[in-house]
C-alpha cells in the first residue's frame, strides 16, 4: 500500500472516532441552552379515555367507564390518588364529561395548584343506585368493590391505600357515594355528595305510585306502597338510616361533603341526613346554595367537592 493510501485510511479513522463525539458535544450544547435555539418541549397534556370496558363476571355483562388522567400521567413514573365520580339516573360513564366538564374542572385546579394531581373514575351504573337489588341479581355494590376497584388498581398507577381513595357523585351518584362510603369505609378516605338523592322514610313511602314502581321497585321491593317500601334493602342503603346506626368508628374514618341546592326536592333529606349527623356529632361539611336539581349547579358545585377531596390526599 502506497504512502498516499495510508494517509486516506488514517484520515477515515480519524473522522469516524470524532464525529459521535462532535454529535455529542452538540447535543449537550443544545440541551444546556449555551449555544443555538431553545429546543421546544411541547407541555404535558392530560388525557381522557371514555367508555372502557371492563368484563364483569358478577354483573354476567360488561360495564364500561370513563377515566380521566391527569397532565403528568404519561411523562411520570409515580402513582397518583383516585376520585370515583358517580353519575345520575339516565346519565351513563359520559355524562359527567359530556355535561359536567369534570376533565375540564380538573385540569384548571390541577394546572393552578389548587388540587394535586389524581385520577377520576367515571363508571356507568344503569339506574341500579350502586347497590345490590332486594334479590341480590343485580350485584352492582359487589361489583364496584371486588371487581372494579382491583380493576383500576391493576390497569392504571394508582395508589391503593383508602387514604388515595375518595368517592363523589351527583343525585342517584350521590346516593351511590354515601351508600359505598358508609357501607366500606375501610376503602374511601373521603366522600363527597352533590344534590344526593337521599330521602327520608316518609318521603320514600309517599312517592308517587306511577314513578316508584318505574324506578324504585326493581332495585329495593318489587311493587309497594306505602311502607311495604321500606324493605331491609332500602333500610340497609338509606344514607340517613346508616347515618343513625352505622358505628361511630366507622362514619369518622370517612370526611364527609353534602352539597344539595335550595331549590331541590332533596334539600329536605339531605338537611335530615346533615341533622343525623350532627346529632352524633359526626364531623362533616354541609352547604346550600342557591340552586336547583341542575348540571350548572353540579358544575359550579365540583370545583369545591375536589378541593375538599384534595385536601385528603394531602393528609
Amino acid at each position: 500500500m502506497s504512502i498516499r493510501s495510508l494517509l486516506i485510511c488514517a484520515c477515515l479513522v480519524v473522522l469516524t472516532l470524532t464525529a459521535p463525539a462532535q454529535s455529542r458535544r452538540r447535543t449537550q450544547l443544545t440541551t444546556s441552552q449555551s449555544n443555538g435555539p431553545v429546543p421546544v418541549v411541547a407541555a404535558p397534556q392530560a388525557r381522557l379515555l371514555e367508555s372502557m370496558v371492563m368484563n364483569s363476571s358478577l354483573m354476567n355483562q360488561a360495564v364500561k367507564f370513563s377515566i380521566y388522567l391527569p397532565p403528568d400521567y404519561y411523562v411520570s413514573n409515580r402513582r397518583y390518588p383516585v376520585v370515583y365520580l358517580l353519575h345520575g339516573l339516565g346519565d351513563n360513564e359520559t355524562g359527567w364529561v359530556q355535561f359536567g366538564e369534570a376533565d375540564r374542572i380538573a385540569d384548571e385546579g390541577i394546572k393552578s395548584g389548587e388540587l394535586p394531581p389524581m385520577i377520576i373514575v367515571m363508571p356507568n351504573a344503569w339506574a341500579t343506585f350502586y347497590v345490590n337489588d332486594y334479590q341480590n341479581k343485580v350485584r352492582y355494590e359487589d361489583m364496584f368493590v371486588q371487581e372494579l376497584i382491583p380493576h383500576i388498581d391493576s390497569m392504571f398507577r394508582t395508589r391503593t391505600e383508602r387514604t388515595y381513595r375518595a368517592i363523589a357523585g351527583l343525585s342517584m351518584g350521590g346516593f351511590g357515594s354515601l351508600t359505598l362510603a358508609m357501607h366500606h369505609p375501610e376503602l374511601f378516605s373521603a366522600c363527597a355528595a352533590l344534590s344526593a338523592a337521599v330521602r327520608t322514610d316518609e318521603t320514600f313511602a309517599t312517592i308517587p305510585d306511577e314513578r316508584y314502581n318505574t324506578v324504585y321497585a326493581p332495585i329495593f321491593s318489587g311493587p309497594a306502597k306505602g311502607d311495604e317500601r321500606l324493605t331491609l334493602t332500602w333500610k340497609r342503603n338509606s344514607p340517613i338510616t346508616l347515618a343513625k346506626s352505622a358505628p361511630e368508628s366507622d362514619l369518622t374514618k370517612v370526611r364527609w361533603y353534602l352539597d344539595c341546592g335550595d331549590d331541590d326536592a332533596l334539600t329536605v333529606g339531605n338537611s335530615m341526613l346533615h341533622i343525623a349527623l350532627l346529632e352524633r356529632k359526626i364531623p362533616h361539611e354541609y352547604r346550600a346554595r342557591d340552586g336547583a336539581h341542575t348540571w350548572s349547579y353540579w358544575r359550579s358545585g365540583l370545583p369545591d367537592a375536589l378541593k375538599f377531596i384534595g385536601v385528603s390526599f394531602h393528609h
